[in-house]
C-alpha cells in the first residue's frame, strides 16, 4: 500500500467532492471511508486510477450517509444525478482546502489539526501521536473544526497569511511519533508554492528547507540537545540549504519583504558560515532590525538580542534585551548566556537553573541543567 499516493490524493479528493456540493465536514467523512476501503481491498486488487477510484468510492459513501441521515430530499437528488465515475479533473485545486482549514473562527490547534488530516492526509492517531496527546483529544479537535467551518459557512476563509502561520506551527512542532511534522510541513508548503505565486509563501519555504537542513545535527548520539554554535555543520544536508537558498533568492529578487523572508534571510546568514566563528553576526542583526520593522514582537526582540551580543558582546546584549519581560519563554536562557559572555559565570549559572525550571520539554530542560552545572563546577 502506497501511504505517500493516499495522503497526496485525500486533498484532491476532498476537493472533488466539496466542488460537487457536499458539505466539508460530511465530504471528509466520506473520504476517510474512503481510504479505509482502499486499504481493505487495494493490496489485492490495485485500481489503474486510484484518484478515480477513490472519488468514486468515497461519493457513494457520501450518497450513503445522506441517505441514513435523512437528508432534505432535494439535496440526495442533486447528489445522486452526479455521475460516480468517468475522468476526474487532474489539477492540483486542494488550495481551496488550505484556506477552508485556516478558517478564521477556528484556534490555532483547531486549524492545524484540520491541516493535518484534510490537507495531510493524517490519520487521527498520527497526528495524536506526533502531538503526544490522546488520540480522543485530537478527534474532538477535528470534530469540533469541522462543525465550525460547517456553521461559518465556505464562503469565509483564511487567507496566505493565516495559512502560513498554520504551516509555520505545524513546522514547529518537529518530530514526535511515526511522523515527522517538520517533514509533513515541508510536503505541504511545496504543495502551496506550486499552486500560489507569493513571496512570503516561498520565504516560508526557504525557511523551511534551512532549519529542516540542520535537523541531523541538533542532537547528539544519546539525544541530548546540542546548540547551534556547537554542531556538526557537516551533517548539515547541503542539498536542503543550496534549495532553501535559491527559493529565498527568487524571492527576495521580487522586492516584496515579508517576515518569512526575512527569517529565511537569518537562516541563510547561519547555513553560509562554515564555522560558528565565521557567523557574520553583523548582518545578522541587520536583518533582525528590518524583520522588527516588518513583525515587531517580544519573540523578534529577544532573539535579536543574542544576536546584538554575538556581534557586540554581552553587555550590548543585555541593553537589547532590557525592557523585555522576563516571563518571555526563553528569556532567562539569552539572559544566561549574556551574563557568561559578560564574564558573570555565578549569574549565568542561576539564570540556566532558573530557565531549566522552565523549561518547555525535556531535553531543553536537560540542556540548560548541563549548562548551569558546567559553570557551577568551573567556579
Amino acid at each position: 500500500m502506497d501511504e505517500a499516493l493516499l495522503r497526496r490524493l485525500v486533498p484532491e479528493v476532498l476537493t472533488v467532492l466539496v466542488r460537487r456540493g457536499a458539505g466539508f465536514a460530511e465530504a471528509e467523512d466520506a473520504v476517510q471511508e474512503g481510504l479505509l476501503d482502499a486499504v481493505r481491498s487495494w493490496p489485492q486488487d490495485p485500481p489503474r486510477d486510484p484518484k478515480a477510484w477513490l472519488v468514486t468510492v468515497s461519493w457513494r459513501r457520501l450518497v450513503d450517509a445522506t441517505r441514513a441521515e435523512g437528508a432534505r430530499r432535494r439535496r440526495e437528488e442533486r447528489l445522486e444525478a452526479e455521475p460516480t465515475a468517468g475522468p476526474v479533473p487532474s489539477a492540483d485545486d486542494s488550495l481551496r482546502l488550505y484556506f477552508l482549514c485556516a478558517h478564521p473562527a477556528l484556534t490555532p490547534s483547531s486549524a492545524v489539526a484540520l491541516t493535518l488530516r484534510a490537507v495531510g492526509g493524517l490519520t487521527t492517531r498520527q497526528i495524536a501521536e506526533a502531538y503526544l496527546v490522546p488520540e480522543a483529544t485530537v478527534a474532538q479537535r477535528i470534530s469540533r473544526a469541522k462543525r465550525t467551518v460547517a456553521r461559518a459557512g465556505l464562503g469565509e476563509s483564511g487567507d496566505v497569511a493565516t495559512v502560513l502561520r498554520v504551516l509555520y506551527l505545524v513546522f514547529n512542532e518537529g518530530y514526535s511519533g511515526d511522523v515527522d511534522l517538520a517533514a509533513e510541513a515541508v510536503r505541504l508548503t511545496r504543495q502551496l508554492a506550486s499552486v500560489v505565486d507569493h513571496p512570503e509563501v516561498a520565504g516560508l519555504l526557504a525557511l523551511e528547507l534551512l532549519h529542516h537542513a540542520r535537523r541531523a545535527a541538533r542532537t547528539d548520539a544519546t539525544g541530548a540537545l546540542v546548540p547551534l554554535a556547537e554542531q556538526d555543520r557537516s551533517r548539515w544536508d547541503t542539498t536542503l540549504v543550496a534549495e532553501g537558498v535559491a527559493v529565498l533568492q527568487s524571492a527576495l529578487a521580487r522586492d516584496r519583504l515579508g517576515p518569512f523572508q526575512a527569517q529565511a534571510a537569518i537562516a541563510a546568514l547561519h547555513a553560509d558560515a562554515q564555522r560558528a566563528e565565521e557567523t557574520d553576526w553583523g548582518q545578522i542583526v541587520e536583518w533582525y532590525d528590518e524583520l522588527l520593522r516588518l513583525e515587531d514582537s517580544p519573540v523578534v526582540r529577544l532573539n535579536r538580542a543574542v544576536a546584538v551580543g554575538e556581534a557586540d558582546g554581552g553587555p550590548a546584549g543585555l541593553a537589547a534585551l532590557a525592557g523585555l519581560d522576563a516571563s518571555l519563554p526563553r528569556h532567562s536562557a539569552v539572559a544566561a548566556h549574556l551574563h557568561e559572555r559578560c564574564g558573570d559565570p555565578t549569574t549565568a549559572a542561576r539564570l540556566y537553573a532558573e530557565a531549566a525550571r522552565r523549561a518547555g520539554s525535556a531535553r531543553e530542560r536537560d540542556h540548560l541543567v548541563r549548562q548551569a552545572a558546567r559553570l557551577n563546577s568551573a567556579g
